[in-house]
């Protein structure tokens, strides 16, 4: 079994318990509350604006032209693709995408942000992809699974998110994904290996802690006033 097939059958309880989050379920079932697709969509603008630095911090890591390109794609993927999903939550919710965007990060967000920016920073280029890759991972598979037991049409409200991420492109990025990892686990140590394993087993974690930050507006405790700095 490849280290890649390994981490995924360590982290199956967790894919499992997305597959039923209310949020999951919601976009299969076309119905997920207003107040959530907004939240969700304030959060993740920030986040994958994180992820695309992240790929900046992977891209010094490479040595190889291939893995450069490889991260390069995967930037303009996210600034030029990964808004048409946005865009569909946005349509349902009945709010611009531009209205959402700069929101402070909710605690969750704050966490994984954090999670993998400390990956890319302080670890290997395995370590780097372990931390990054359920992301992609966890929406390929919500994506498959729903196109495979709803079947949406067109009329489906979500029909465009589900199709965008259960399409092929999101499953070539998912493989890629893995087939670098089992290339950077074949040459680590047994240490990095179980720094891979634990960066992949959070970042799957906070996959579905995401969704229930969004599912219930999650904020901070304690709510601050701004004060106009002078």
């Amino acid at each position: 079994m490849t280290f890649s097939k390994q981490l995924r059958q360590e982290a199956d309880p967790i894919f499992e318990a997305i597959f039923e989050h209310p949020f999951v379920k919601g976009i299969g079932e076309g119905n997920v509350p207003k107040e959530a697709l907004i939240h969700y969509v304030q959060q993740d603008y920030e986040y994958l604006t994180t992820f695309c630095r992240i790929y900046g911090l992977a891209v010094s890591k490479c040595t190889d032209r291939e893995d450069m390109t490889f991260f390069q794609e995967q930037i303009g993927f996210v600034l030029n693709a990964e808004i048409h999903p946005h865009n569909n939550f946005c349509k349902v919710a009945g709010v611009r995408y531009e209205d959402l965007q700069k929101a402070p990060l909710a605690p969750t967000a704050h966490h994984y942000t954090r999670h993998m920016m400390e990956a890319a920073t302080n670890g290997t280029l395995g370590e780097t992809l372990a931390a990054l890759a359920p992301c992609p991972w966890t929406y390929w598979e919500i994506g498959r699974k729903l196109i495979k037991e709803v079947k949406p049409t067109p009329t489906h409200p979500f029909y465009e998110w589900i199709t965008f991420y259960g399409d092929k492109e999101v499953s070539t990025i998912t493989q890629t994904f893995m087939d670098k990892i089992d290339a950077c686990a074949a040459k680590a140590s047994e240490y990095e290996k179980k720094r891979m394993r634990d960066h992949f087993i959070t970042s799957t974690q906070l996959e579905h802690q995401f969704w229930t930050m969004a599912y219930t507006q999650e904020t901070w405790p304690v709510p601050i006033k701004s004060i106009q700095v002078i």
